[in-house]
């Protein structure tokens, strides 16, 4: 746990108490904080106060004491409309902040050289995230990972040196964090997410700038320059003084890091090194994880670790759970959990990196659905439908793919197994990819990618894949 001595003998509420919440009252209270806990949900309410935390409703309490609201990220700031606890805390005058927040705060006041990467994008920083944390601790370091993957940031340990914060960041984490100061900021690229909680996509885009915008003076902003919004951010930065790493996968930079052949290569000045290969690596597989993989290396330049250290730590990869992890094969065909594809754009980087497609998509459907990839279906031999988005995906498909409306995972899995093996084909892949959100038949992604692991292992003649 980190506690958060800079609000010792202050009063703070703090809002909505999941994991990162409950983190929050015991970093805040450990650091000499008085807590006061709330949330709309009684089970919550009765699990803080079974840990000793006094609780309210915000609504019916003064806020004149109150120093600031800790908010958890999954609670309305700005739009549709603010939460009103929000509201309350505005006309108050009570700065509203994030967890992160209070780590920064912490981290400045403690700790300010030990060493800070933080992560955004709309797609990669999961994996993005696991791969610096493990090329770290391939390094020697003591590598902390948490914020939006894993752990929340306040159960981690202490900053200092030796010791590396690897956090991943979601637009609405940024929007809680105004003082966000990394070593090590990546902002791997941009597409159209979560509208509904920013209003349009140029504030969206602005929000996850943030992050790289606040990296430290002798810090390192890298920033995948393959999409319009990303390639501006890397100019204003540029033009704001910041050091920049450009990053690549589409086309060779005159100075940046970009992916070539398999390779990723180091331009700088006119001169190109290639510093690390990928070919080969199951774990780094598609042009989205190249992406990925480039990010994670310039970040590891950028730390002193040397290209040796870091071919070692990429080959060594092992992958991320949910996100193309490759869960079994039974004779020729192999079984892809991506649920964490939870969106057009996500399941676009699966499709594209496989040639013979038995896809298992759908659930709670996303603005646009599927019809920004149309120009994989060629690849999909069949797909099966389950959830809501079962109907409109079916609409998309239209003649264009075979496809089963299967309604659940159970009946999916069944079908694509016996297709793909009767198919013959060499590299058959049953490819869970949703292109949704899991919330109409499962709690999260995680729970809807474990029962998928769950089903594949129980088909008989399944295999560890290698």
């Amino acid at each position: 746990m980190i506690p958060i001595t800079s609000f010792a003998g202050k009063t703070v509420a703090v809002f909505g108490l999941g994991g990162s919440g409950l983190a929050s009252c015991h970093a805040l209270r450990a650091g000499g904080a008085e807590v006061i806990a709330a949330d709309d949900g009684a089970d919550r309410l009765a699990e803080a106060a079974k840990a000793g935390f006094v609780t309210a409703d915000l609504r019916a309490v003064s806020w004149t004491n109150f120093f600031a609201l800790v908010l958890a990220p999954g609670v309305p700031l700005t739009h549709p409309a603010p939460h009103w606890s929000v509201t309350k805390a505005r006309e108050a005058g009570v700065e509203v902040i994030g967890d992160i927040e209070l780590f920064c705060r912490e981290r400045k006041r403690q700790a300010p050289d030990a060493p800070f990467v933080a992560i955004t994008g709309t797609n990669g920083k999961s994996t993005t995230t696991a791969l610096v944390a493990h090329l770290m601790r391939v390094a020697g370091y003591d590598a902390q990972m948490g914020g939006n993957i894993g752990t929340a940031i306040l159960s981690l340990e202490p900053p200092r040196m030796g010791r590396v914060h690897v956090i991943e960041m979601s637009s609405f984490q940024i929007d809680l964090t105004p003082s966000i100061d990394p070593t090590v900021g990546i902002l791997i690229n941009v597409s159209e997410d979560h509208i509904d909680r920013h209003g349009t996509l140029a504030n969206y885009a602005a929000v996850k700038e943030r992050l790289v915008a606040g990296v430290q003076s002798r810090g390192t902003a890298i920033v995948g320059v393959d999409d319009d919004f990303s390639r501006a951010s890397a100019d204003r930065l540029e033009r704001a003084g910041k050091r920049v790493v450009r990053i690549s996968v589409k086309n060779p930079l005159s100075d940046g890091i970009y992916v070539e052949r398999e390779t990723i290569v180091r331009a700088s000045g006119g001169a190109r090194s290639e510093i690390a290969g990928i070919g080969g690596i199951g774990s780094l597989r598609g042009l989205h994880n190249a992406q990925n993989a480039a990010c994670a290396a310039a970040t590891a330049l950028a730390l002193g670790i040397s290209p040796d250290v870091l071919q070692q730590g990429l080959r060594s990869f092992p992958g991320l759970a949910h996100r193309m992890e490759q869960v079994g094969r039974r004779g020729e065909v192999l079984f892809v959990n991506d649920s964490k594809g939870t969106n057009a754009d996500a399941a676009a980087h699966a499709l594209s990196s496989f040639p013979d497609i038995f896809w298992i998509a759908g659930g709670k459907p996303k603005a646009g659905g599927i019809t920004s990839l149309t120009g994989y279906f060629p690849r999909i031999r069949k797909a099966y439908l389950i959830g809501e988005a079962a109907e409109e995906f079916a609409g998309t498909l239209g003649d264009q793919v075979p496809h089963e409306m299967s309604g659940t995972l159970d009946v999916a899995v069944a079908q694509a197994a016996a297709d793909a093996e009767a198919s013959g084909l060499k590299d058959a892949v049953v490819l869970l990819s949703p292109a949704c959100a899991s919330y109409d038949q499962y709690r999260n992604f995680e729970i809807r990618g474990a029962r998928f692991r769950e089903l594949v292992q129980a088909l008989l003649g399944v295999e560890p894949a290698v």
